[in-house]
């Protein structure tokens, strides 16, 4: 497995926890030994800017991490609105330029860019989120990280499942007509293992829930993401959640007084009598992982993946007014589970495929130009998403998931 062990990491960000100890980040480091705290400093590239839920979150999570490393706000720039063309190679040699010992950047497409930036400044660190190639292109100094957020997405599910309970039980709707309608922005594995981690969530304490899905083709597109989640609630969706960036389909659902469960972070104060619960990646850990790494003259681990018990994937808190009684309860005990390896996400006994039960699934983990499946994922009974890669691949269409648009 090339993404970073979960215990060792936790003893990491346990012993970070008292000052900034930490004990070793990576492997054996061919730097220099240790760097001046004060003279480093640290370039985070983002696809949109505060207005989007997505790069927001990163922006605080740099924030807090700045924070927790004792870092002044000059030693942190970050680019914003770079898209994901030939401006990122721009942004990222820029950032070079102005001095950063490390850089991250926080969007998919980013990553082409950013690789060239990284092969040419071999002295530089290059964090890279949600890719995929660090681990196949074995430069140095470019790493990809992501977390296992299908277990927040699961545990987000939870709580969208047990609000459709509650709408049955109340007589607002039958069993037959739980129905989810999800905001996703492209058919990238990403998004299907976003999906459908909520989705097997909802239906392990909503037995009859089903979902549709309705893509965007952005990642952030307000008026896009508005449309879709009022096409959904239009193809009698009764509770909308999203893999988009905006506050369209959050507004959307306010407005048409349907359920939501939102992505990055709480949208209680713009939508307080229907936002139920959000999920989310906590950046900081990572950040505080990769830069203690330089600042020790360390190596980071090229493909690492945090989860719950690091504190990277995180829930806001519960939205009494609109959620269910006892949500926070069953979102707390599945997450024990989670934690103690009792409870697999997309365990192969809780979904199935065209009518069948999957006992082997070949992944396209080492991605190529032809996508071609190389890697066996299930084995135990459950597929092993963002364990052989930090960034999912889980792609499956299982049964119960209605894909309304595949053109993205």
């Amino acid at each position: 497995m090339k993404c970073l062990n979960m215990k060792r990491l936790s003893a990491l960000l346990l012993a970070g926890t008292l000052g900034l100890g930490l004990a070793s980040c990576g492997g054996e480091g061919s730097g220099d030994g240790k760097s001046d705290k004060s003279s480093i400093k640290v370039g985070l590239i983002c696809l949109h800017d505060e207005n989007s839920t997505y790069d927001l979150n990163f922006i605080n999570a740099m924030e807090e991490a700045r924070k927790n490393l004792g870092l002044s706000e000059d030693q942190i720039i970050i680019k914003k609105n770079i898209p994901e063309t030939n401006e990122c190679k721009e942004a990222a040699a820029d950032l070079v330029d102005r001095g950063c010992s490390i850089i991250f950047a926080d969007s998919f497409g980013h990553e082409p860019y950013v690789l060239e930036v990284a092969e040419a400044n071999p002295n530089v660190e290059f964090c890279h989120a949600t890719g995929t190639m660090a681990h196949t292109e074995n430069v140095k100094n470019f790493n990809n990280a992501f977390a296992s957020i299908y277990e927040g997405r699961y545990l987000a599910g939870i709580a969208a499942g047990l609000k459709l309970n509650d709408m049955i039980d109340e007589g607002k709707i039958t069993a037959d007509e739980a129905v989810i309608g999800y905001v996703g922005a492209y058919t990238y594995a990403e998004v299907i293992s976003g999906y459908t981690s909520f989705y097997l969530g909802a239906k392990s304490v909503c037995p009859s829930a089903t979902m549709k899905v309705q893509f965007t083709g952005s990642w952030y597109d307000e008026t896009a993401e508005k449309e879709a989640a009022t096409t959904l609630i239009a193809n009698k969706c009764v509770l909308i959640s999203q893999h988009a960036d905006s506050m369209g389909a959050p507004t959307a659902c306010e407005n048409a007084g349907v359920p939501n469960v939102s992505y990055n972070g709480s949208t209680k104060d713009a939508c307080p009598n229907t936002f139920i619960v959000s999920s989310r990646i906590n950046w900081a850990p990572y950040y505080e992982y990769a830069v203690k790494c330089v600042l020790d003259g360390k190596d980071i681990d090229a493909d690492w993946c945090g989860g719950l018990d690091t504190g990277s994937v995180q829930l806001t808190e519960v939205n009494e007014q609109a959620a269910a009684a006892g949500t926070q309860a069953a979102i707390d005990d599945a997450a024990a589970k989670i934690k103690a390896g009792t409870l697999h996400v997309f365990d192969t006994a809780c979904f199935t495929v065209e009518g069948d039960v999957l006992s082997s699934y070949m992944a396209d983990v080492d991605t190529d130009a032809n996508y071609e499946k190389d890697t066996e994922a299930i084995k135990d009974g459950y597929f092993h998403e963002s364990e052989y890669r930090s960034a999912p691949y889980f792609d499956l269409t299982i049964d119960g998931i209605t894909q309304l648009n595949t053109m993205y």
